[in-house]
């Protein structure tokens, strides 16, 4: 390792602290963390039974200037996913990539698709950025990605309940949540490993 540092502190170094989503406690000694899409959009999800701080970092995602200056973006490769969570519970080794919706109808599948993509490229740099300048030659290699998309966020209906799998490990086969409410991380992640 780098100085003795792991690959979440390596993320920290690396990652402006605007773009940066700060753990809060749930009030019962746990860890949550809020996720805010600003106006106009102006909507938020909290996750609940979050890692401690040194074994996680949420990562706005929508900080990253779009790459559109350098690609066309005619197949989506200037999108990405709101919020990227890379954490390592000692368990775990995570990097989860969550796209946020107001609605069901707001985007095409393809679409949110293509910024869950998006997001798994943005942490395909941030990899080579602590191989090559922080001389770490295998960060973020043993690390396995799920992706979800949280839909119907401020409409009030019964959520609809997902099984807890390991499968949404491709933003094809991403975890679809509707109308969430108390969403545990460790049922995000695929199970309570």
């Amino acid at each position: 390792m780098s100085d003795g540092l792991t690959d979440i502190a390596i993320l920290k170094e690396m990652i402006e602290e605007t773009a940066i989503v700060s753990l809060q406690d749930d009030g019962y000694g746990k860890n949550k963390v809020i996720l805010r899409e600003p106006p106009p959009a102006n909507y938020n999800v909290t996750i609940y039974g979050m890692p401690d701080d040194d074994e996680v970092i949420i990562i706005n995602a929508d900080k990253f200037k779009s790459p559109d200056t350098v690609f066309k973006g005619n197949r989506g490769e200037c999108k990405r996913a709101d919020f990227v969570i890379v954490a390592d519970t000692g368990k775990k080794k995570v990097i989860l990539c969550i796209e946020m919706k107001a609605k069901a109808s707001t985007s095409t599948e393809w679409e949110i698709i293509q910024q869950l993509k998006g997001a798994q490229c943005f942490i395909a740099y941030c990899e080579k950025i602590g191989k090559e300048f922080w001389g770490q030659k295998n960060f973020l290699d043993t690390y396995v990605y799920r992706f979800v998309t949280i839909r119907n966020i401020n409409i009030h209906k019964k959520p609809t309940r997902e099984k807890i799998t390991d499968d949404h490990d491709s933003p094809e086969r991403m975890l679809k949540i509707s109308s969430p409410h108390y969403l545990q991380f460790n049922r995000l992640i695929g199970g309570k490993k």
